[in-house]
């Protein structure tokens, strides 16, 4: 018996493949509810900076192993949407302490709050400590595993 398709990914498919499965249908799920904006995986920037005020541009491009050019794209775009905003450092004036403003601000706890209702609506619950801890450990070392490279 052949394996049911889901989505482009079959049974067999690598373990990757349905995490990535689940990050994309989490997205559109978030698309639904911010139906003016697109942040895509991108709003993860706006989330780690309102989670480390004054953090750098430096700080995300070594956080989520992203090029200078891509990260400066994309703060760029939320910077000129309002999300974000960007202020010489006193200490070394060549770089920027980034932080959220008011709209970034309302929008990260609004978009927590719906992440967390998609994470109910598809079993994901506070229960699921070891799981979550699991596909935690299995991040760090594939990010472990780059570095050594």
């Amino acid at each position: 018996m052949e394996d049911e398709i889901f989505q482009g990914i079959i049974e067999t498919s690598p373990f990757i493949a349905w995490i990535h499965n689940i990050s994309l249908n989490q997205q559109k799920y978030m698309k639904t509810k911010f139906n003016e904006v697109d942040f895509g995986h991108d709003v993860r920037y706006i989330m780690f900076i309102y989670d480390h005020p004054n953090c750098s541009q430096e700080d995300l491009v070594n956080m989520f192993c992203q090029s200078k050019g891509n990260i400066a794209k994309i703060l760029k775009k939320f910077e000129n949407e309002g999300y974000i905003k960007r202020e010489a450092n006193p200490e070394n004036r060549r770089k920027y302490m980034l932080t959220t403003t008011e709209k970034g601000n309302e929008l990260v706890p609004q978009y927590r709050k719906i992440s967390k209702e998609w994470e109910n609506e598809v079993g994901i619950t506070d229960e699921d400590i070891e799981l979550k801890k699991r596909i935690k450990e299995i991040a760090m070392r594939g990010m472990n595993l780059i570095e050594e490279k």
